[in-house]
C-alpha cells in the first residue's frame, strides 16, 4: 500500500484544521441531508456543501475528471430513476402525478419526476462535495491518527487507513503494469476496434494487477508483524488537537443535522417544487 490520494488541499484553511473534522463533518452532513425531501432545503444544503468544499482549495484542474464522472453518473442514475418511476418513488400516488409530456414508448415525464430528479441530484452532489476533502485535504499520514483519535482501536484504525489507500495503490499497479507491457512490445490499450476488442486487449493486465495487489497486501502484513504491531499498546508520535475553528465547524454541522432531523420528523421536508413546475 505505497500509494495514497494526492494531498491537494495543502495549506488551505480546511487542511489546517484537525483531520477528525473532515470525517465528522462528512458523517454529520450525510446523516442530515438524507433526511431532507424538499428541493429548496436540498438547494440550501448544496450551497453549504460547496462553501465548505471551497475552504479546502482543491484545484479544479486536478479533480475535474472525478467531478465529471460523478456528475454524469449522478445525473444519469437520478434522471433514469425518475423517468422509470414517474415520481412515484417520492411518495406520490398514480392519481397525484401531473404529466407534462409523453416520450416514445409511452414514457410519461411528470412534474413529480422532474422534482424528484432535481432533489436527488442536489443530495448526491452535496454529499460528494463534503466527501472530497477527506480524500484530498487530509495529509496521508494523518488518516490512521484521525480514526484512532475518534476512539477506534489501533487495528481498526490501520485497517481503515490501508483500505483508504487501496484504490490509489490499485491505480498505480495498473499504470505500472501497462508501462511494463509496453516496454515488452505489447500495447494493452487498443486504439481501434469495438468495446469487446478493447476489453480483450486489457485482459492480460488484470491478472498481474490482481496478483500484485495481493502480494503487496501480504508484504504489508508481514512488515507490520515483523515490527510487532498489535502485541502491545501503541504510542502515536503524531498528535492532533481540536482548535476553536475545528470545534465551531463541527458544531455548525451538528446543528445542521439537528435541523434536518426536526424538518424530517415534523413533516416539513415533504414539499417539492411542484408550485414552480405546475401552474
Amino acid at each position: 500500500m505505497r500509494a495514497s490520494f494526492r494531498y491537494l488541499g495543502r495549506g488551505s484553511w480546511l487542511a489546517q484544521r484537525d483531520p477528525r473534522v473532515k470525517l465528522v463533518v462528512a458523517a454529520l452532513f450525510v446523516a442530515g441531508v438524507i433526511q431532507l425531501r424538499d428541493t429548496r432545503h436540498l438547494a440550501v444544503a448544496f450551497a453549504i456543501a460547496l462553501a465548505y468544499y471551497a475552504t479546502a482549495r482543491i484545484p479544479l484542474r486536478e479533480v475535474r475528471l472525478q467531478w465529471a464522472y460523478l456528475t454524469v453518473v449522478i445525473v444519469f442514475v437520478a434522471g433514469l430513476n425518475s423517468v422509470i418511476t414517474g415520481g412515484r418513488a417520492g411518495g406520490f400516488a398514480q392519481s397525484e402525478v401531473h404529466v407534462l409530456f409523453v416520450l416514445p414508448f409511452g414514457i410519461a415525464i411528470t412534474a413529480e419526476a422532474i422534482s424528484l430528479s432535481i432533489s436527488q441530484i442536489l443530495r448526491f452532489l452535496a454529499m460528494a462535495a463534503v466527501s472530497f476533502p477527506i480524500a484530498y485535504s487530509i495529509a496521508p499520514g494523518d488518516m490512521a491518527v484521525a480514526f484512532r483519535r475518534l476512539g477506534l482501536g489501533d487495528r481498526l484504525s490501520f485497517a481503515l487507513d490501508l483500505t483508504f489507500r487501496f484504490l490509489p495503490t490499485l491505480v498505480q499497479e495498473f499504470s505500472d503494469t501497462i508501462d511494463a507491457q509496453r516496454v515488452r512490445g505489447f500495447e494493452p490499450i487498443a486504439r481501434k476496434g469495438g468495446p469487446l476488442h478493447r476489453i480483450r486487449r486489457l485482459a492480460p493486465v488484470f491478472v498481474p494487477v490482481t496478483v500484485g495487489s495481493l502480494a503487496g497486501a501480504e508484504d504489508t502484513i508481514d512488515a507490520m508483524d515483523l515490527r510487532g504491531f498489535g502485541t502491545g499498546k501503541r504510542v502515536w508520535y503524531r498528535q492532533v488537537q481540536m482548535d476553536q475553528a475545528s470545534w465551531a465547524v463541527t458544531a455548525a454541522f451538528a446543528a445542521i443535522l439537528v435541523l434536518a432531523t426536526y424538518l424530517n420528523l415534523s413533516g416539513q421536508s415533504e414539499h417539492y417544487l411542484l408550485p414552480f413546475l405546475v401552474p
